[in-house]
């Protein structure tokens, strides 16, 4: 498979495939295809179609095949924002926010990740479940916003507003603190937690969350009386 990103900040990813190559994307995600792309759509077992609906995603997944040689199929974000390649190998898996996962190859196993400690779940943005990207292959997940993209040193830590936390290594350690200070808390417009990671690992960052996009739109709309 080769690909190309186009089109920020509403882009989309191309993937041209080789005959007999199966990608796999969420529910909804193509955009157009080759008429030579034959999709099956699967939960791949009880216990898996359970575990995508807790982290947010739809309960069935469609694989594409490129039947009688090569095709072609497009996937495009949901939101305004940024799609990134990662290539997953089994020394390297990733986690993500709830519905970042946009597509991968057949090789990549999307999976539940349960945050291990519960105040980093319940008070950090990114919620007590989020999706792990394991096995071997390349993947598209999609990012609210621009991308920033930070390599942590063993022990070096980040602290990050809440949502702004798109995607980490799975060496990356995740916690939560609250904000110091009475005068921080009332009058800081910030939120009353962050999210800390810390290294070793890959942490990519994102600029625009949906949930500050809502926010501020919700902010400019007319009250009803």
């Amino acid at each position: 498979m080769t690909y190309q990103i186009y089109g920020e900040p509403l882009p989309v990813v191309i993937c041209n495939v080789d005959p007999g190559e199966t990608l796999i994307s969420e529910s909804g995600a193509m955009s157009w295809m080759t008429p030579n792309m034959d999709m099956k759509t699967s939960g791949g077992g009880a216990g898996k179609v359970f575990g995508r609906m807790f982290s947010g995603e739809s309960m069935f997944q469609n694989y594409y095949t490129a039947v009688g040689g090569p095709g072609m199929i497009a996937f495009a974000s949901s939101f305004p924002g940024s799609i990134r390649a990662i290539e997953i190998t089994p020394d390297r898996p990733v986690v993500c926010q709830k519905k970042a996962f946009l597509a991968s190859t057949s090789g990549v196993e999307l999976s539940v990740h349960f945050q291990k400690k519960l105040g980093a779940g319940l008070f950090g943005g990114e919620g007590f479940i989020m999706q792990k990207l394991s096995g071997q292959g390349m993947a598209f997940i999609e990012i609210d916003g621009s991308t920033m993209e930070y390599n942590l040193a063993p022990g070096q830590q980040l602290v990050i507003d809440t949502g702004y936390l798109a995607m980490m290594d799975a060496t990356v350690q995740m916690d939560v603190q609250t904000v110091k200070g009475v005068k921080n808390v009332l009058f800081g417009g910030e939120s009353l937690f962050n999210t800390v990671v810390t290294g070793p690992g890959r942490v990519l960052l994102q600029t625009m969350p949906m949930s500050s996009f809502v926010g501020a739109i919700s902010s400019m709309l007319p009250n009803k009386k």
